[in-house]
């Protein structure tokens, strides 16, 4: 019930990937992995994912999934990328439809781009099991941030994606499309009702006032105990009065527009124009 965990910090884009596994059988899951991005150049690069492939390679690991907690408008996936090399399902929650629906509109994507989730190997249901090698994992459903974050609860260990941050850090931001403060609050709540010495991996890290080191990592306990946003005693009225304040002076991602482009195609390129050439829209006030 306890997997082994090995986290890569990807500084350019504050990322935590995750790899996560069954010490006994050598069976991994890789969550949210990272692509580098020059979006000055508009090129792309794979340093951040062959580092991970070293990693699963040396310690002769089978990666049996690729999961992604949502669709992250901060980084590209290199989940395609880590499939080619390592083999795995690359898995997303449900609701991507949901987010793809609304950004095939916000991009003017082809007619042809299905919003049906196909781009994916699989889908989690809220609530669905399976396993990484012999240990049991399942999935909670926890929008709020955007419709399809989903929390992966892997034996002892949870990756919580953007719900969560450090407990001096906070909560994510709840103003992208389809984010909803009521909505977070409560997908919160039903993280603290794992059990409190459940392991919680986060997604990202930006270093809180006072903090010398980048860190990724707490427990269900501490977060309910010191989580500036949303410790036990914080109403939800409370904490939505806050974060809709706090969301209202928080500038975009750098990173939002090419990203979400190609994480909602499960981490490929629009199809390349006549030229052979795939281009990135900059939608102008669209968001």
């Amino acid at each position: 019930m306890k997997p082994e965990v090995k986290t890569f910090f990807h500084e350019p884009t504050f990322t935590a990937t995750h790899v996560v596994w069954d010490p006994d059988a050598k069976i991994a899951a890789i969550v949210d992995s990272v692509l580098d991005y020059d979006h000055k150049a508009g090129r792309t690069s794979t340093e951040a994912a062959d580092a991970l492939i070293a990693f699963v390679e040396e310690q002769g690991l089978t990666v049996d999934w690729i999961l992604e907690t949502h669709a992250h408008a901060d980084h590209l996936t290199a989940a395609p990328y880590l499939k080619e090399k390592l083999g795995g399902k690359i898995a997303i929650g449900d609701h991507i439809k949901d987010v793809q629906k609304v950004f095939k509109g916000v991009f003017n994507a082809e007619e042809s781009f299905a919003t049906d989730g196909s781009q994916f190997d699989h889908l989690f249901k809220d609530g669905e099991s399976f396993m990484v090698g012999t240990i049991p994992a399942h999935v909670l459903h926890t929008p709020g941030h955007t419709p399809a974050c989903l929390t992966y609860v892997i034996g002892d260990a949870a990756f919580v994606g953007d719900t969560l941050f450090m407990p001096d850090y906070g909560t994510a931001r709840v103003d992208f499309p389809g984010g909803d403060g009521p909505t977070l609050f409560r997908s919160i709540q039903k993280i603290f009702s794992l059990p409190p010495e459940t392991r919680l991996y986060l997604c990202h890290d930006y270093k809180a006032p006072g903090r010398d080191a980048f860190v990724w990592e707490t427990t269900v306990a501490d977060e309910k105990a010191r989580n500036i946003h949303v410790h036990d005693g914080v109403s939800e009225q409370e904490f939505v009065k806050f974060r809709t304040e706090r969301d209202a002076t928080l500038e975009m991602p750098v990173l939002i527009l090419p990203s979400v482009q190609v994480n909602m195609r499960g981490g490929h390129l629009p199809p390349a124009e006549d030229n052979g050439i795939s281009y990135l829209k900059l939608p102008v006030n669209a968001l």
